[in-house]
């Protein structure tokens, strides 16, 4: 298989799961990157909106607006940082976790009925294999920033 096919098919794959898993969070009314704020914020509960938009990698105005959403729906606070009267620090609401726990399931389902057509053994080897090519990706991107 050339590179130029598996770059192709790695991407239609990721774009179906992700369409998939967006119909069905739709149906709880939830957006995929409102669920990437809130899992986000599980590992990094009080990170002020600059360093959640940094983890992200959205804008920071993109990223303020999903916090309004989140935060009139329930799901997030903010608090002012103590340490920095201007800035705030976004917390969980106890109304969210039990929503993130779903997402999270939700996920899981998208992810085996995906996988459903694989064996175990297969699907096993192909978690193998994109881990070791995300290793090599990952240490070429160290390489060429050092000498970058």
């Amino acid at each position: 298989m050339q590179g130029y096919d598996i770059g192709f098919l790695l991407s239609d794959v990721s774009r179906l799961m992700r369409r998939e898993f967006d119909a069905r969070a739709r149906a709880i009314g939830i957006t995929r990157a409102q669920w990437k704020a809130l899992t986000a914020l599980k590992r990094h509960e009080g990170i002020n909106q600059g360093g959640l938009a940094d983890l992200l990698e959205v804008e920071p105005i993109t990223l303020c607006r999903m916090i309004d959403r989140l935060a009139e729906a329930g799901h997030v606070e903010r608090r002012r940082d103590p340490a920095d009267r201007r800035a705030w620090k976004i917390y969980l609401t106890d109304k969210s976790r039990p929503l993130i726990d779903q997402l999270r399931a939700l996920a899981d389902d998208v992810i085996g009925d995906a996988l459903s057509v694989l064996a175990p053994a297969e699907q096993a080897a192909m978690v193998d294999a994109l881990t070791r090519i995300r290793t090599n990706l990952h240490s070429s991107d160290l390489k060429d920033t050092a000498h970058g």
